[in-house]
């Protein structure tokens, strides 16, 4: 099987930082896969990194080796690590908080810090700005290649131990549900919840139902309104909000072709809470 290297950072493609992790892995095997995940990672956005990875690692298949970087501690002494997920993939990343929601929603079975001392880019021992190249790409390309095998990467060290970021889990008391916005979906500005459609339906919905949404960031409410529980963008009227099933199964939170980030000046994150619920269905004219 053809090896899968695929790249995720902070770094933009504006300059030849993510050219030059190309190049070292292709040196280490110029047959390798490498694709990227993506590139636009607002910068030290650590929730936002940890979150990619979990909206795409599922559907890759097994063995694919990722790399993620989004690292404002390089240099200091937080661990580079790689770890083995539960769906038998690897990823090779900092260990500051971006395997979060794979901890959480997949599960890691096996985790190692990286030996720098055999797994570092030859001759660039005296650079510590540049790990993404000099030690991320060149461990997963020797990962995914077969060079070394996953007890070869360094010592191997608690689950437990790996560096998580607060993450508020979904809850419902007395008819309401609460979450938070996970993320964005960029383009469109559209809220991702982590509350999922089986959570959802405990308030035994129905297409058309209403329900009240309230967003909060910490204490103070940024957005309060009535809204319909649609299958898609087409089961509301032109700017109205709806709530709809992302392609996660997750609830999220639309303006029929508008942003709704953007609207109300919405961020994601452990910060950004969301409470639904359902009230007597309303209509519109």
């Amino acid at each position: 099987m053809t090896a899968n290297v695929v790249l995720q950072t902070d770094f933009g493609i504006s300059d030849g930082a993510v050219s030059a992790m190309y190049g070292v892995a292709i040196s280490v095997n110029p047959t390798l896969r490498i694709f990227d995940l993506t590139h636009d990672i607002p910068q030290y956005n650590i929730w936002e990194a940890s979150y990619r990875l979990y909206q795409t690692i599922s559907y890759w298949p097994e063995e694919t080796v990722f790399v993620s970087v989004v690292d404002p501690g390089v240099g200091t002494d937080r661990r580079s690590i790689v770890v083995k997920t539960a769906d038998n993939q690897y990823v090779v990343t900092p260990d500051n908080g971006t395997l979060t929601h794979i901890k959480a929603e997949i599960g890691l079975l096996e985790a190692r810090i990286i030996d720098e001392t055999v797994n570092r880019l030859p001759n660039s021992g005296e650079s510590y700005t540049f790990h993404g190249r000099d030690v991320y790409a060149y461990t997963a390309a020797r990962l995914a290649s077969g060079v070394i095998g996953f007890e070869e990467i360094g010592p191997e060290i608690s689950v437990d131990s790996i560096t998580q970021l607060v993450k508020l889990e979904p809850s419902l008391e007395d008819g309401t549900l609460t979450g938070n916005i996970d993320i964005l979906d960029v383009r469109f500005g559209n809220l991702w919840t982590n509350i999922d459609r089986r959570f959802f339906n405990q308030l035994d919905v129905r297409h058309g139902d209403s329900f009240e949404v309230i967003i909060q960031n910490d204490i103070r409410q940024v957005y309060k309104n009535i809204m319909t529980y649609g299958r898609s963008f087409a089961d509301s009227h032109l700017g109205e909000p709806l709530l709809f099933i992302n392609s996660l199964d997750k609830i999220g939170v639309a303006i029929n072709q508008g942003s709704f980030a953007n609207a109300y000046h919405i961020e994601t994150g452990a910060k950004w809470k969301i409470s639904i619920r359902k009230i007597q269905k309303i209509g519109y004219n």
